[in-house]
């Protein structure tokens, strides 16, 4: 297979939103499939239906500029509305707050303009009490509209602060330090043909319970489509998750003739997705990757290079890149389960975009 076979039915495939991310999760983990395109009012609708999902999404620039937007327009808010007080009440037309004339009642004190309505604004909401502003006990509005503006921006606070929270403590977030490998590679493990991938583990801290999941996507001619569950295992474990997670992993899958993979590997219309899930040893704190290979990003008759030291601390992603090397190893044993079609046929091999490897 080409590349260029491989493009042309890439680009056929309904499933992609773009034409140039032809697959429906990206090599860092990001989920590219996109749903109908709905107009903007219903798009509008359905973010804030999901509120608290629209804001845990966002990238952290628009929850900033979001979290300061969110207070000076409460502030304007009120500064309008304790402006609008003073006005109707008559307290911008005393010359001496200090003073005023017999019978009239203030409802703030020194709130004379609509700066110091701001000001008074932002002291109430922030508790500051400079002391100089401050509302009359004997004008009930004043009293009332204190009360809404404390409890607006109590709830206001609260929805802030736990999404700051929520979004520091994601579990997709805290494994940059995770890395798959940029291909998968077909070779022969213990007599026989296993797809193999490679992880590895940045972060400062060993991790514990890992578990890898995969599922095969394939789309059929009338654009259905199907899913099915594909099992990875690391040496003897089995389904059995792996205790501790130091050195890099090589995950594989048997090529059996029961093997979901045959039927894709033929087609050449797959997209396998890949789940790792782990768990901090010392808190118990999850993460959670992913990532997907597509048919040009496996390599047929290679293998992963040997480990020969475990990365230290320090050490930086790309150098760690290293562990993902590859180096050929022919396939040696009969491939009874897909015919000697992969062995004659060029295989085009794409990594991270950067030039293509042919093999024969």
């Amino acid at each position: 297979m080409t590349s260029t076979t491989s493009d042309q039915k890439d680009t056929s495939c309904p499933l992609m939103a773009r034409p140039h991310c032809q697959r429906l999760v990206s090599k860092d983990g990001r989920s590219l499939m996109r749903g109908s395109a709905p107009g903007c009012r219903e798009t509008w609708f359905g973010a804030l239906r999901d509120m608290w999902g629209t804001w845990l999404a966002l990238r952290w620039r628009w929850v900033v500029l979001a979290f300061c937007s969110s207070f000076l327009l409460h502030w304007l808010l009120f500064a309008v509305l304790w402006y609008l007080l003073a006005r109707v009440n008559g307290d911008l037309e005393v010359p001496d707050h200090n003073s005023p004339p017999p019978g009239h009642v203030l409802c703030v004190k020194h709130v004379t303009g609509f700066t110091a309505a701001f000001s008074f604004a932002l002291e109430t909401q922030l508790t500051i009490g400079y002391g100089t502003m401050y509302p009359n006990a004997d004008c009930p509005t004043a009293i009332a509209l204190l009360a809404l503006q404390m409890l607006l921006g109590l709830m206001l606070e609260a929805f802030i602060t736990g999404a700051f929270v929520a979004k520091f403590s994601r579990s997709q977030k805290r494994c940059g330090g995770i890395l798959f490998s940029p291909q998968a590679v077909v070779c022969e493990v213990r007599g026989q043909h296993c797809l193999m991938f490679r992880v590895c583990n940045l972060l400062p801290r060993p991790l514990v319970d890992v578990c890898v999941s995969a599922v095969l996507y394939e789309e059929s001619d009338n654009h259905e489509l199907h899913q099915t569950a594909i099992e990875f295992s690391v040496d003897n474990l089995g389904s059995r998750p792996c205790p501790l997670f130091l050195s890099p992993l090589n995950f594989y899958h048997p090529l059996t003739p029961t093997s979901p993979l045959n039927s894709a590997t033929s087609s050449k219309n797959f997209e396998l997705v890949v789940f790792l899930t782990a768990s901090q040893e010392s808190t118990g704190s999850g993460y959670q990757k992913k990532t997907s290979y597509l048919p040009n990003e496996i390599q047929y008759g290679s293998c992963f290079a040997k480990v020969t030291s475990r990365y230290g601390k320090g050490r930086g992603k790309a150098e760690s890149m290293r562990y993902f090397d590859t180096q050929p190893s022919p396939l040696t044993l009969p491939n009874t389960h897909t015919g000697d079609t992969l062995e004659k046929e060029h295989v085009s091999v794409q990594i991270n975009g950067e030039g293509c490897d042919r093999l024969e």
